[in-house]
C-alpha cells in the first residue's frame, strides 16, 4: 500500500522532524522544526564555499582571538542563522575534550548561552549538546537547574539514557546508525540485512527500549532518535518524539510516497518491558560505570565518537588559522 503524500509528510504526523546538519541554506526546503549540529557537521559546513563569508565574519570580529576561543563564535554563527530557518531550537555542541570534566563544562556551556542571549536569542532556543559521560550527565544536572537546556549526545545504551532523565536533562539522542555499524561489523558475513534489518535493526530496537522504558516510568526527558543511514530505521521509528536527520535521508523521504505507520506508542511501554525482563536502573556513579563498561558496543562507540569530535573540533580550529 502506497499513499500520494510523501513520506516526509507522513512522518510528520507522528514525530517532530529535525534537521542534523550545520548546512542551513539546504535544510529550508525540508521545513524541520529543530536543527541539530555537532563538530563534524560545523567543520564540513565551514569549508563549502556558500559559508566563507561567515566564516571571514567571524574571524573578522574577533581579531587576534586563539582559534580555541573563536570555535565557540563560529558555532554560534551557524546556531543564529540556523534559527533564522527552523521555528524552533538549534543544537549547539560543548568542546568534546571537556567530556570528562564537569565543571569546564558547565562553564563553556555556560559561555555559549551567553553568546545567544547576546544576540537577544532566547535559552529556551537552545539545546546544549553534552556527551554522555558521567561527568556530562552532572554537568546537564547543574545546566538544567540554571534554565540552561541539553542534549544529552553519543548515546549507545538504556544507562546512559534513564541516568540523563534521572537529572531532567531535556532531551537525548540514542545514535541508531552507530549502533547498527557496530553489530553489522561484528557478525561480519553472518549479517543479513532481512534478519537484522527492519524492525530487528539493532540501532531500532536500542530506541525502542528507551522509550518504553522512559514512557513507562514517567521520564519527561525529550527521545531524539539520530545518526540514521537508511530511511528504515527513520521509518521504524515513527513515533518517537523527536527524530533527526541528514538533508541526504530527509531528500530521500520527500521523494517516497511509502506509506508511514506509527510504530512506537506509549501504552505499550508496560509489556513491552515485561517481555524483555527490563526493570528499573540503579543510577549512582558506580552502577552507572559498571553497567556502562559491560556493555561493550556503547563503551566503544562512545570512547570513539568523543575521540573523532576531538578530531573535528581540532581540525576546525586548524581551518581559522588560516
Amino acid at each position: 500500500m502506497t499513499s500520494s503524500v510523501t513520506a516526509l509528510s507522513q512522518l510528520k504526523q507522528f514525530t517532530t522532524v529535525v534537521a542534523d546538519t550545520g548546512d542551513f541554506e539546504r535544510m529550508r526546503e525540508y521545513q524541520p522544526q529543530d536543527a541539530t549540529t555537532n563538530p563534524s557537521l560545523i567543520l564540513k559546513a565551514a569549508q563549502q564555499a556558500n559559508y566563507q563569508a561567515l566564516v571571514n565574519q567571524v574571524k573578522s570580529a574577533h581579531p587576534g582571538m586563539k582559534p580555541v576561543d573563536l570555535v565557540d563564535y563560529i558555532l554560534v554563527a551557524f546556531g543564529l542563522e540556523i534559527l533564522k530557518t527552523v521555528p524552533g531550537r538549534v543544537s549547539t555542541e560543548v568542546d568534546a575534550r571537556l567530556s570528562f570534566d564537569t565543571q569546564a563544562t558547565i562553564n563553556k556551556a555556560r559561555h555559549l548561552i551567553s553568546l545567544y542571549e547576546s544576540h537577544g536569542i532566547d535559552r529556551k532556543r537552545i539545546l546544549i549538546k553534552l556527551a554522555g559521560t558521567w561527568e556530562g550527565i552532572q554537568a546537564a544536572k547543574v545546566l538544567e537547574a540554571e534554565g540552561i537546556h541539553c542534549n544529552m549526545t553519543l548515546l549507545f545504551s538504556l544507562v546512559q539514557a534513564a541516568a540523563c532523565g534521572a537529572v531532567n536533562a531535556k532531551l537525548i539522542s540514542p545514535f541508531v546508525g552507530r549502533i547498527t555499524d557496530w553489530y553489522k561489523a561484528k557478525l561480519g558475513s553472518a549479517w543479513n540485512d532481512v534478519n537484522n534489518g527492519g524492525a530487528n535493526d539493532p540501532g531500532v530496537t536500542s530506541v525502542k527500549r528507551i522509550f518504553h522504558y522512559y514512557k513507562h516510568f514517567g521520564i519527561a526527558t525529550e527521545i531524539m532518535g539520530a545518526s540514521f543511514r537508511n530511511t528504515s530505521q527513520i521509518l521504524e521509528l515513527a513515533g518517537c518524539d523527536l527524530l533527526t536527520i541528514s538533508p541526504e535521508l530527509l531528500g530521500e523521504l520527500q521523494k517516497s510516497t511509502v506509506a508511514v505507520e506509527k510504530k512506537l506508542n506509549a501504552s505499550n511501554a508496560a509489556s513491552a518491558l515485561a517481555s524483555e525482563n527490563i526493570i528499573q536502573l540503579k543510577l549512582d556513579e558506580s552502577h552507572f560505570r559498571l553497567q556502562l563498561n559491560n556493555d561493550a558496543m556503547a563503551t566503544e562507540k562512545l570512547a570513539e565518537g568523543i575521540r573523532n569530535f576531538c578530531i573535528d573540533t581540532e581540525k576546525l580550529e586548524a581551518l581559522l588559522c588560516n
